[in-house]
């Protein structure tokens, strides 16, 4: 379901780090959005040093961008927001004033995981229940 992309430059995380985030970013969108984590995409570009740059300048941030469905209360985004950036200073070491945290929404039926449309946020039991691929709902 949902796709989350952490752009940093290379050596700004090790496998361990990555992976743990991963781990934070899924749990804690199952957590607010009620899907299980195994839904949860979390992909990891790692860009040379002087690739990636702030005001002008090289730098070294965390940048994670994502998408949601459309319809999820605009207080669970947020908090889901603000939870992936703390996740990401705590499990990273990168501080905080270096994490940016951007979501995208667009309808549901904009999107297809394991060969279905997404269904509207509130309406994921159903359509996990109705999986039949082998993953978990879908």
């Amino acid at each position: 379901m949902p796709l989350y992309t952490v752009t940093t430059t290379e050596s700004t995380m090790t496998a361990n780090t990555k992976a743990q985030l991963a781990g934070e970013i899924a749990r804690i969108h199952s957590v607010i959005n009620h899907v299980p984590a195994a839904y949860v995409n979390v992909v990891f570009v790692q860009l040379p040093a002087d690739s990636v740059y702030a005001g002008g300048a090289p730098a070294e941030p965390v940048l994670v961008s994502g998408w949601v469905r459309a319809g999820h209360p605009v207080e669970d985004v947020s908090r889901f927001a603000l939870e992936v950036a703390a996740a990401v200073t705590r499990v990273s070491g990168v501080p905080a004033e270096h994490v940016t945290v951007v979501f995208q929404s667009s309808p549901a039926q904009f999107a297809v995981d394991g060969g279905r449309l997404l269904p509207e946020p509130g309406h994921e039991g159903a359509w996990v229940t109705a999986g039949s691929d082998g993953r978990v709902g879908g």
